[in-house]
């Protein structure tokens, strides 16, 4: 996999994170970008749009120059090493002592890290260990023992104010406490301690904790109190653990902050240092963002860039204090194609307290790839020549380019699987999913790369807030839900695939789940993202023998909008101009085509505008798998019976349909077709046909440019790549 695919503008000499770091890839300074008030910028995309490897390859590219920490907020290894002592540690505790630790270690320009602000704190909270005995606290300790204080060079004495301020803290406190059987939540413990901790600082050092700690809420300039305070906050649990979690995030970049300050600070380190949060949308990564965002708004500047990954277009909910988002002012965002970053300021028109967390961040949109950088994605990996000139390779270019609508991780797989593959005559797009891929350490092991992209995109990417007990059926119930248009649609599946279930998901909450999880919307659609859809429709199709659940789920909508028609005639559909075109569709799709030209035949004179809107909604929708024969039926190489405008009509229903589905491409010979069988129609004797002509120009012109003859929004996604 290429790491650098679709970020060569973000990663350059002269890119956005040189300028938000201070310094190049090659170690040469940049004029940094803000400051001192810095934005926390947000990638911005959806599964597979690349957020995790930008930050990886942001890290690789520039973590010798200037320090960049990159923490995975997703993994479970931090909850996991916390268990043992639930009392001392936290998922967030253990994140914020792996950052410390690499950093601690860091060889670039200035040298390593100390970080007693947080040791001080982290001290406090080990209290809370299980046995409550000195020898237990002591040791809880003694695991942050390489973080208070520096490696130092020969000769040099930086941080002399911390120094011994582990050995005398543990010293003290074992004098103090020998023999004693303490309850882990005694004050004796948290006394002593902190006792011996500012017994053994340096005067400097008892300073620099009395500032921080002291501003811990509710010590009132005590570092005593607030060092006493966040330890009972953390052993409390909820809001309070919290809260006491934030403030040790603060102390982390507080001991940063104190490296580049001063006369020796300037002298010897460059650029801004950095924290990657990947996966920031789990409950850690909003826990730390928050934190950080929270302690901006009020007031406190540090030089610490923080980058992290949002799944939501907007940010993510919690920056918005409960407001929908459409009612606070926007954040700032950048997309790359755009070329510079914008400025950025916070806003003043409002109280600081009452401001949205919104207004800290820069939303980075992640970039969909262009289509010159999806072709030559493609062109590298196929692995033979081809006697056509190309023309196998333009044509999976195509595939790949529209199932993907641009999406990094899509192209890198759907290449990857596609580089010794070859598209069937006529094929759909979708024939490309069956393609073998073997991902990289899987030996000789082949999948589908369908099956890879649903595990990769779905099942890796679960969305947050879905409850537990929904985790096994979440990839079947999107898969059924890939024939909906609408809420009215999902909720008659659902209930439908549920029915065993004694929680169960409603159609508004699973839309949530899906904006939450970055996926796009679509007023047509459901499933709003095109690629997704199709994978979906893929699997779907594949579920039982001869597209059974395929058809078993267009039936039961069918009937569901048969029983509406009965009830309510030709009232608004949801997503269409009417329910009796909702039922259509399912039914054309389901083996109804012969009823649906009835129906359009008989529908049309009198009403020729309303009848092509009719038209276009009913046939934009997929094809089932199997023999595909539209393009016959189309140009009237399939025997229909009837009249001439029965005959006329099922052949412009076929060759509409090819359009809509999106999956092949049009071309041409198709607008010919359109062209000439609106232009048919035209000439007919009923009322209105004269109308068609100006149809047949303009949904003829959209064909031969691989245009949709009816927009909506996920069709717009296949435009959009840049």
């Amino acid at each position: 996999m290429c790491e650098d695919l679709g970020f060569e503008r973000l990663l350059g000499t002269e890119g956005f994170f040189a300028r938000l770091l201070g310094r190049s890839p090659s170690g040469g300074g940049r004029e940094p970008l803000y400051g001192p008030d810095l934005p926390v910028v947000l990638l911005t995309g959806g599964p597979g749009m690349g957020k995790g490897r930008l930050l990886r390859a942001v890290r690789d590219r520039f973590a010798t120059k200037v320090p960049v920490i990159h923490v995975d907020c997703g993994s479970p290894v931090y909850a996991d090493r916390a268990a043992p002592e639930p009392g001392a540690r936290s998922a967030a505790t253990e994140a914020l002592v792996e950052a410390a630790r690499r950093l601690g270690t860091w060889q670039g320009t200035g040298g390593s890290f100390a970080f007693p602000r947080l040791f001080a704190g982290l001290a406090m909270i080990a209290t809370g260990v299980t046995e409550g005995t000195p020898d237990a606290v002591a040791a809880e300790v003694e695991r942050y023992g390489d973080l208070p204080q520096k490696q130092h060079l020969r000769g040099l004495a930086a941080g002399d104010f911390w120094r011994g301020a582990l050995r005398g803290a543990l010293r003290n406190l074992l004098t103090t406490l020998s023999g004693q059987t303490l309850d882990p939540y005694s004050a004796s413990v948290a006394n002593a301690l902190l006792d011996a901790l500012f017994a053994s600082l340096a005067p400097r050092g008892r300073t620099e904790l009395a500032r921080i700690y002291g501003a811990y809420p509710g010590a009132a300039g005590q570092p005593e109190h607030g060092l006493r305070d966040l330890a009972a906050d953390f052993q409390t649990g909820g809001e309070e653990r919290e809260l006491a979690e934030s403030f040790l995030f603060r102390a982390l970049r507080e001991d940063l902050e104190a490296a580049y300050a001063g006369a020796l600070g300037w002298l010897r380190r460059v650029g801004r240092p950095a924290v990657l949060l990947d996966r920031a949308e789990s409950p850690l990564g909003e826990q730390l963002l928050r934190a950080v965002l929270t302690d901006r708004r009020g007031g406190q500047r540090d030089r610490v860039v923080i980058v992290g990954t949002a799944r939501r277009a907007d940010g993510g909910a919690f920056l918005y204090g409960g407001l929908p988002p459409q009612e606070v002012p926007s954040p700032a965002e950048f997309r790359p194609a755009d070329g510079v970053p914008p400025a950025w300021s916070r806003r003043t028109d409002s109280p600081a307290e009452r401001a949205p967390l919104a207004d800290g961040v820069l939303l980075l949109r992640m970039p969909l790839l262009t289509g010159d950088q999806l072709c030559l994605e493609t062109e590298r990996r196929q692995r033979r020549a081809e006697p056509e000139g190309g023309t196998n390779r333009r044509r999976i270019d195509a595939a790949v380019a529209r199932l993907s609508g641009g999406r990094p991780h899509t192209v890198i797989r759907l290449a990857a699987a596609a580089a010794a593959f070859r598209m069937p005559a006529d094929a759909n797009d979708r024939d490309i999913l069956d393609a073998p891929l073997r991902l990289p350490g899987s030996g000789d092991s082949e999948r589908p790369v369908a099956d890879v992209l649903l595990r990769e995109l779905i099942l890796e990417q679960l969305p947050v807030r879905l409850p537990a007990e929904h985790h096994d059926q979440w990839l079947d119930l999107l898969t059924h839900l890939s024939v909906a248009h609408d809420a009215e649609c999902a909720d008659v599946l659902l209930r439908h695939h549920q029915s065993d279930r004694v929680h169960r998901l409603t159609a508004h909450q699973v839309a949530q789940l899906l904006t939450d999880t970055g996926w796009p919307g679509c007023e047509r659609h459901f499933i709003g993202d095109f690629g997704l859809r199709q994978l979906l429709v893929h699997r779907l199709y594949g579920l039982r023998p001869d597209g059974a659940a395929w058809y078993a789920d267009h039936h039961l909508l069918r009937d569901h909008f048969t029983g509406r028609v009965a009830q309510e005639g030709a009232s608004s559909g949801g997503a269409f101009r009417s329910v009796m075109a909702h039922r259509m569709n399912h039914h054309l799709v389901s083996g109804g085509v012969d009823d649906v030209v009835r129906h359009l035949a008989a529908t049309l004179p009198g009403r020729p505008q309303e009848w092509c809107a009719e038209l276009l909604e009913i046939a934009q929708a997929p094809y089932p798998g199997g023999a595909d024969t539209r393009r016959e039926r189309a140009q009237g190489l399939v025997a229909v019976d009837g009249p001439a405008l029965r005959r006329t009509v099922d052949q412009l229903l076929h060759a509409v349909w090819l359009c809509e589905e999106r999956t092949r491409p049009t071309g041409r010979e198709t607008a010919r077709t359109l062209a000439k069988l609106l232009d048919l129609l035209s000439i007919m004797e009923f009322d209105g046909a004269g109308q068609l002509g100006r149809t047949a120009t303009d949904w003829s012109g959209l064909a031969e440019n691989e245009q949709p003859l009816l927009r909506c929004a996920c069709t717009d996604q296949l435009g959009r790549r840049r």
